[in-house]
């Protein structure tokens, strides 16, 4: 990451999550850490206080200077320059209050780029806050490229994964989600049997119910549908910016709330495409692979339609 930084940019690294989730801990750790030294000054932006404080010792000795913000407000794009140049600095860490809703929202000096965004969560606490304050977590995860839940160590296998259920689809494709307890990370891949649908054939059936399940376990595990068929019912959605035969089957979805929204699908091919209109619906089975694209950025599902015939509507979202 630190060698990819240009010199004409300020390379900012934003923590999010709520209160005492563990973003100061978790800061702590990684300034200390070899990989993240490089020359000049830091500059902390700390949006709230938690029950852990950091040490000025540390602070002093990683050339970090530390600044609290008591509200969203006062992150504006005159303050931010005023305090990297005053304090000498070339990189930014920002410890951001999750409760203070989407952190994209920060208005950045020009020159100051998100190199990376990291979402720290407490494992005791999850359960809670995605029955009650699941709004406030969608704009949290959108950008996120690695989510950590920690103090996972009370939790079951069952209730991890219904975690991971629901925080993957508010996640970016290649985003990564990782489940710690107190002797680090916990490996958490979905078991054959615990899916609602048999995946040990040639053939894998998809009915309208588990479509959700399906693209997340799809998106995490690839490996475990390529070169199977995989049979189920979604919406074609086309754009003229797609290769000649290609268009994404897919799902809308509530990925955190009524609000927000999502069209679930991959990448397809089919030479009779040009039959069918934009947003008909349609069952079809398809050859799952892996391919290197570049609307995905890198490699990601691709089906090879075999059949597909248009068929009725499925009105409500995809569920997980």
């Amino acid at each position: 990451m630190v060698d990819e930084i240009k010199i004409d940019e300020i390379p900012v690294f934003l923590v999010n999550g709520f209160l005492e989730s563990g973003k100061t801990a978790f800061i702590v750790y990684t300034i200390g850490e070899e990989y993240f030294h490089i020359e000049g000054n830091t500059l902390l932006i700390v949006c709230e206080e938690g029950e852990v404080e950091y040490d000025s010792k540390l602070l002093g000795r990683e050339k970090t200077f530390m600044v609290t913000v008591d509200d969203k407000e006062q992150l504006t794009k005159e303050f931010l320059a005023e305090q990297l140049k005053k304090n000498r600095c070339e990189r930014v860490i920002i410890e951001y209050n999750g409760m203070w809703g989407d952190p994209g929202e920060i208005d950045f000096p020009d020159d100051w780029v998100l190199y990376q965004q990291i979402t720290v969560m407490d494992g005791t606490t999850l359960g809670a806050y995605l029955g009650n304050m699941k709004a406030l977590m969608g704009p949290m995860l959108r950008n996120t490229e690695l989510c950590i839940v920690n103090r996972c160590d009370d939790k079951t296998h069952e209730e991890l994964l219904g975690f991971k259920r629901q925080l993957r689809p508010m996640m970016q494709q290649g985003s990564l989600l990782v489940m710690e307890n107190k002797y680090g990370e916990i490996e958490l891949e979905t078991l054959d049997e615990e899916l609602p649908y048999d995946v040990k054939g040639d053939e894998v059936i998809i009915k309208p119910e588990h479509y959700g399940t399906w693209y997340l376990d799809a998106r995490d595990y690839p490996d475990r549908y390529v070169g199977k068929t995989v049979d189920f019912t979604a919406r074609i959605m086309r754009s003229p910016k797609f290769d000649k035969g290609m268009f994404v089957p897919g799902r809308m979805s509530m990925t955190c709330c009524e609000n927000d929204m999502a069209f679930l699908g991959y990448l397809a091919h089919y030479k009779d495409i040009d039959k069918y209109k934009n947003g008909e619906w349609v069952h079809l089975k398809a050859k799952f692979s892996v391919q290197d694209r570049p609307e995905y950025e890198g490699e990601g599902p691709v089906l090879e339609v075999i059949s597909m015939v248009i068929t009725g509507e499925i009105k409500e979202p995809a569920g997980f």
